[in-house]
């Protein structure tokens, strides 16, 4: 992870440990909540999962704390998109391409380019960065005013406007089965208690990839694997953090959730199923897999 650029992706975030203490080839697990012998210099924040339960988690504010938490064999740091001061309204909308078999990354970044045309229309501007893996992540900094429910209606809002444009290229179908060899724009990442890699994260691959924040004039000459911890450095020596122009702005929802009020008034879509941790939402379909659901009619 970048020194100074680490700690913007993470400052004040509550943030789950990816730890790694016997390397990748041992056992790892989540950290969500912060052991006990989390220093007294290292600042909490209280988070709630769907359930209702609460837990505590480290929020960094420092360099140090993301040395320490390195130093108990944490690879990639899992930030959520709220602040320490309100942990129930996002500041942060984070929207996964995600490539299904039969695509690539070249076809995530495709997509990108239409989404960046699709957030232009409704008054927002995305930061894209590399996954650390094969897909891309784009991230739209926002005034914290609404819900993860409304964060989350407004990506798939999003989500499927770039479907309409790309048919062949994208859906939002959550069913790994109606997916097809499109880009999967994975709305469910803005549930409550889903996270994302923080860019300049390492992943827990044997090239040692990171999660590479780009500029969108870059998209088309660059592929995941250009990024890792040999290579990363020299980037951020000679360009700096290239998503420093986050800090300071806040986009506003309100064109995007009118977009979802149209999707549902004029085109009958309404939402879409959470994922299988969650409650049952109020106005959620059934959460059965269309072609179990189809069998049991017969």
């Amino acid at each position: 992870m970048a020194v100074g650029a680490g700690v913007r992706a993470l400052r004040d975030r509550p943030t789950t440990l990816q730890r790694y203490p016997d390397g990748i080839g041992g056992t790892s697990f989540f950290q969500k909540r912060v052991p006990k012998d989390l220093p007294e210099w290292i600042p909490s924040a209280r988070i709630a999962f769907p359930s209702g339960r609460p837990a505590d988690e480290m929020c960094p504010t420092e360099l140090g704390a993301v040395i320490w938490a390195v130093n108990r064999g944490c690879l990639t740091f899992h930030p959520w998109p709220v602040r320490g001061e309100d942990t129930d309204r996002p500041d942060e909308l984070r929207i996964d391409l995600d490539p299904q078999p039969g695509t690539d990354f070249t076809d995530a970044v495709r997509a990108a380019h239409e989404l960046r045309a699709v957030l232009e229309g409704l008054g927002l501007t995305g930061w894209p960065k590399t996954s650390g893996g094969r897909g891309l992540h784009v991230f739209v900094p926002i005034a914290p005013r609404w819900t993860f429910t409304e964060a989350r209606r407004a990506t798939i809002a999003i989500g499927r406007e770039l479907e309409r444009r790309l048919p062949e290229r994208v859906t939002t179908a959550w069913w790994k089965e109606e997916r097809g060899e499109r880009i999967f724009v994975d709305f469910n990442q803005m549930a409550r208690d889903r996270t994302m890699a923080s860019a300049y994260s390492v992943r827990p691959f044997a090239h040692a990839p990171v999660s590479a924040p780009l500029r969108w004039e870059e998209l088309d000459e660059v592929r995941p694997q250009d990024f890792d911890i040999t290579t990363m450095p020299a980037r951020y020596a000679e360009l700096g953090d290239v998503h420093a122009g986050m800090d300071g702005q806040a986009f506003d929802l309100g064109q995007a959730l009118e977009l979802a009020d149209r999707d549902q008034r004029e085109r009958g879509l309404g939402d879409l199923p959470y994922p299988p941790e969650h409650p049952k939402m109020e106005g959620e379909p059934k959460r059965v897999q269309p072609s179990r659901a189809k069998h049991a009619e017969h």
